[in-house]
């Protein structure tokens, strides 16, 4: 097994193409997105990324057959800007892999003519919530004006922390060789899988790209969400409600 192996299942012509990248993380709010693009915009499998860096396993499909695990790109066409998404189930498991992987990545962007890349993914609040803004960061300047015309926000010192993995590389390896990149978050408690997120920040791509998308898969997603999450909700009062006051206390022993 090579360090990288690109293998390459298809040739397409793009226009203009934009690299959106959704890959696991906080709230899987990137994967679900790019996956939702897909099953939406019915892209073609253009490449496969396969890595040492990726967990030692394969990936087992809905007829038990097993494959190597790894990352994809698909080639989506739109009436605007056509797209070349990257997804899949991991990310790198140590550092070096990060780097590297995400220098891989943006070979095979470069080689489809990209010069746009959008990271998707989601930044953790700690708290469940109603209202999911989506946060920004870019690489120049041009980009925050762009996505704050379509509603995402850029607040001092958030995320905290900075963007770890694939989606801050991007951004960082991404302008120091020449792409313009940005990275969209959408606002997550970080404790569930949130399909509400996701939505958030593809309303934002619809507007800043403009292709239109339908929610109805999502929306079933998030209502099962919503019922796993006021179970959670009643189980914590439950647990309240069983605390011992200090009066019972007095009582004990």
């Amino acid at each position: 097994m090579d360090e990288l192996d690109i293998e390459t299942v298809a040739e397409v012509e793009l226009s203009d193409p934009v690299l959106v990248e959704g890959l696991p993380g906080v709230g899987h709010v990137g994967k679900l997105a790019a996956e939702h693009l897909l099953e939406e915009l019915d892209g073609t499998l253009v490449r496969r990324v396969y890595s040492e860096h990726f967990p030692p396993q394969v990936d087992i499909d809905d007829e038990g057959l097993a494959a190597l695990t790894g990352a994809e790109f698909h080639a989506v066409e739109t009436e605007g800007r056509d797209l070349l998404v990257l997804t899949g189930d991991h990310q790198a498991q140590d550092n070096t892999g990060h780097y590297r992987l995400t220098a891989a990545f943006l070979d095979v962007a470069e080689a489809f003519g990209v010069s746009d890349v959008f990271a998707l993914g989601g930044v953790p609040t700690g708290e469940l919530i109603e209202e999911y803004d989506v946060l920004g960061a870019a690489a120049n300047e041009d980009l925050v004006d762009e996505l704050e015309d379509v509603g995402v926000e850029f607040r001092e010192d958030e995320p905290a922390g900075g963007i770890v993995g694939v989606s801050g590389l991007l951004l960082g390896v991404g302008r120091r060789r020449g792409f313009d990149a940005a990275c969209l978050m959408g606002e997550t408690s970080g404790y569930l899988v949130d399909p509400k997120s996701a939505r958030a920040v593809l309303e934002a791509m619809e507007d800043l790209l403009d292709f239109e998308l339908d929610y109805e898969s999502l929306e079933e997603r998030a209502d099962e969400m919503e019922e796993v999450i006021n179970k959670i909700q009643e189980m914590e009062k439950q647990q309240q409600m069983n605390v011992p006051t200090d009066e019972d206390l007095r009582y004990i022993g």
